[in-house]
């Protein structure tokens, strides 16, 4: 299938910006230990919940394996590194399916805790459990050799990692709109993967009829 000039662009265009914003949210969990936690989403956090150990421990299990995943995980979709270095993309990849394991485990813990009350919560739980699944069974795939059905997942997997990105363009946007932190959260903790993952299925549907 020719692609027209305009669309090839378009197509670097954006996967550069991507690749950039991934980046950047990738390396935000490392501001909590150069400016302290007086900033971002904690903020919103009552003291007790800030003071509890075993919240704390989930908080940056979340975050810190989390942003490595943002960090490389846009690698394993480059054609270039899969086929000249494929060691170094297996790699990749393990340590990409054990940051998003365990990120997306205490995600999961401290939605229960999220900002914005049952709404809010359910939203990011269920990105949690997503993000699980999707990349579980891209890796027990690949393990089987299912090459087709791995790349498919870890294009599901991927769009639910980068929730950690569309939730903070988002964010701000629906603060503006909405005038009310609590009921903007409360949207975001659905609007930030839900569209994501249709996008993943459009491209999925896309290389399947291609």
């Amino acid at each position: 299938m020719n692609v027209s000039p305009t669309a090839k662009y378009f197509r670097t265009g954006a996967w550069v910006l991507l690749s950039l914003l991934a980046v950047i949210v990738g390396l935000y969990p490392s501001l909590y230990f150069v400016l302290g936690e007086k900033f971002g989403l904690l903020r919103s956090k009552p003291p007790a919940l800030l003071t509890n150990t075993l919240w704390r421990i989930g908080f940056y299990a979340h975050i810190l394996p989390g942003g490595l995943a943002l960090l490389i995980g846009w690698l394993q979709f480059s054609r270039r590194l899969r086929e000249r270095k494929t060691p170094l993309h297996r790699q990749l990849g393990k340590v990409y399916v054990i940051s998003v394991l365990i990120s997306s485990l205490a995600g999961c813990y401290i939605g229960f805790t999220a900002t914005g009350g049952p709404v809010a919560q359910a939203g990011f739980i269920c990105l949690a459990i997503v993000w699980f699944t999707t990349t579980l069974l891209a890796y027990t795939n690949i393990i089987e050799g299912n090459t087709s059905r791995h790349e498919k997942l870890m294009i599901y997997s991927y769009a639910a990692c980068l929730a950690a990105v569309t939730l903070r363009l988002w964010l701000p946007l629906l603060v503006y709109e909405l005038h009310q932190f609590v009921i903007a959260y409360r949207v975001v903790a659905w609007l930030c993967w839900m569209p994501n993952i249709f996008v993943a299925w459009l491209i999925v549907r896309r290389h399947k009829t291609a």
